[in-house]
């Protein structure tokens, strides 16, 4: 089943350089880049990105985050695109992060670490969890004329 999904490369990400390494991960595997754009979030679009956290204590850092820089958001397209992202990104605290992953390999902050010295949880990007979040998210970042869904050459398998 083919599926677009959000994928927001963090200001933390952008900032140290992982853009080209980031999107080269979700290429090789075969996911189509979609759209793309950077955008220097404000705290109104942060507010509806985390809608759902608002009310939370943690919601300041979230905001503090998006807003230190500008993100690139990208709109990933694939078979099953949602969960292969989400596992190629690895756990949202990079310290339970597997190896091999994104946050994984270029993340090391934990929580606890994180709430102790008062700052932003820097985990590197976001990744939609789900097919109903992804909608709102690609809704919320594109508009619909900035979704350029095609067939890459590698998935074209009726022509020589």
């Amino acid at each position: 089943m083919k599926q677009q999904t959000l994928v927001l490369v963090k200001p933390d990400g952008v900032q140290r350089g992982l853009i080209g390494e980031i999107l080269s991960r979700f290429e090789r595997v075969g996911l189509t880049i979609v759209a793309c754009r950077m955008v220097w979030a404000d705290k109104d679009l942060t507010k509806e990105h985390y809608h759902e956290h608002v009310d939370k204590d943690f919601y300041q850092g979230l905001e503090n985050l998006l807003t230190l820089g500008p993100v690139l958001a990208l709109v990933l397209e694939g078979p099953e695109a949602i969960p292969v992202v989400r596992k190629m990104v690895g756990a949202t605290e990079p310290k339970s992060a597997a190896p091999g992953t994104i946050r994984g390999d270029y993340a090391l902050v934990s929580y606890d670490y994180a709430d102790s010295k008062g700052i932003a949880f820097k985990n590197l990007v976001h990744a939609s969890d789900s097919p109903e979040s992804a909608e709102y998210e690609i809704h919320l970042w594109f508009d619909e004329e900035d979704l350029h869904s095609y067939d890459a050459l590698h998935q074209d398998h009726t022509h020589e």
